[in-house]
């Protein structure tokens, strides 16, 4: 008995007749996915997009700042408009049906009476009294961003009608536009200070780390002196410095300049260890070889080797500012009226009296505690996204 062999049938020979592209990968036009040769920023996205929650804090910080640029338009009303007949008025209610009717949002309009016993204002929804809010509306006039006078609002409150969604304080003013108000202040002053910061760590800890020698001793006993300071103390003192009679505006300048210069002195020191370690490497020594200078060496081989480094820390200085400006603020020596912030419409909660008859003045905080934990929830998802081929 004889074996018989089978031969596999002749496979059909192909030659590609156009150009080889060596990039065709990337675009997907060879495999179509485009991930074997994927740029490293396309691989940092991919990384971070499995981050569910930090994608979600950075989409949630994103609108928030996208908001303060039209926050005119999105407040019921202006940051210092008053309604004396409604001081410490409740936050009021949105419905939708009134006795089984479908309305639309509305709110019902309110009854003051006083409480002689507890000298207290007591207010009573009016069932009677239904007013319909208006969308996209002309309401109080405004000058967007001081500039361009308008009277177009998101949401305004019916004609001869009020809307306090959370409420207002001791001068009848809307708390709910005070807080959009105050976003543009807080949310700004930790971006100027954080750019303040992370020039004067990036340049001098990398001086420091990259050349070493007398500098590096003077720059380590000087923030070894000011870490050694109680942080809030030396906030304080700073901040008194500035006179009283400055414009709203300088003192906004000065205490961004404060917060930048008081946290520069840990990543200066981070930077300084990194570059101590990078600066041994092949690579550095390669680009010396071929003449490349000292300050092109740190920025185009050093810096991009702990990127993911700067970015946490870059996520977690910013909320830190924005505590150090409502720290500031709420103590009195911040940002004062009639600049709004944050810390600044906290100072309405100082009293424990004033919290006990009326908690929505304690509201502000909320955004203070979002804002920080959504920042800290980025910052964990661009620091595991920043080195992907690890």
């Amino acid at each position: 008995m004889t074996a018989t062999v089978e031969t596999a049938p002749d496979l059909p020979h192909y030659v590609r007749p156009g150009e080889f592209d060596p990039y065709a990968h990337e675009n997907g036009s060879i495999g179509g996915s485009g991930i074997t040769e994927a740029s490293q920023l396309r691989m940092v996205w991919l990384r971070f997009s499995k981050h569910r929650i930090a994608l979600l804090s950075g989409i949630l910080l994103l609108i928030a700042y996208l908001m303060i640029i039209v926050v005119e338009v999105l407040a019921p009303y202006k940051v210092g408009t008053r309604n004396v007949d409604f001081i410490y008025a409740p936050p009021q209610s949105v419905h939708l049906y009134n006795d089984g009717e479908f309305v639309g949002p509305f709110v019902y309009g309110r009854k003051m009476t006083v409480d002689m016993v507890n000298l207290r204002r007591v207010y009573t929804d009016d069932t009677s009294d239904v007013q319909k809010l208006r969308f996209f509306c002309q309401g109080e006039p405004y000058k967007f961003w001081g500039l361009v006078e308008s009277r177009f609002h998101l949401v305004c409150p019916a004609e001869n009608g009020q809307f306090y969604f959370l409420g207002t304080d001791r001068l009848g003013r809307d708390v709910l536009s005070r807080i959009l108000y105050g976003a543009r202040i807080s949310l700004t002053i930790g971006l100027l200070g954080v750019a303040t910061s992370f020039i004067l760590g990036i340049v001098i800890g990398g001086i420091a780390g990259y050349w070493g020698g007398w500098f590096d001793l003077v720059v380590q006993r000087v923030i070894e002196v000011l870490q050694s300071i109680p942080s809030i103390p030396l906030w304080l003192a700073l901040a008194a410095i500035m006179p009283a009679d400055w414009s709203p505006l300088l003192i906004y300048l000065g205490i961004t300049f404060i917060l930048g210069l008081l946290d520069w002195t840990g990543l200066a020191r981070a930077v300084r260890s990194k570059l101590l370690a990078l600066r041994e490497e092949d690579y550095v020594l390669a680009a010396q070889l071929m003449g490349a200078g000292s300050a092109r060496i740190i920025r185009r081989h050093l810096v991009p080797g702990f990127m993911s480094h700067l970015i946490a820390s870059a996520t977690l200085t910013i909320p830190g500012m924005i505590l150090g400006e409502t720290t500031l603020s709420f103590l009195g020596l911040g940002l004062r009226p009639p600049i709004t912030s944050w810390g600044v419409l906290l100072t309405e909660a100082r009293s424990v009296s004033i919290l006990a008859l009326y908690p929505w003045l304690l509201l502000p905080v909320v955004p203070v505690i979002f804002v920080i934990l959504a920042f800290n929830f980025l910052g964990d998802g661009l620091r595991d996204a920043a080195d992907p081929y690890k």
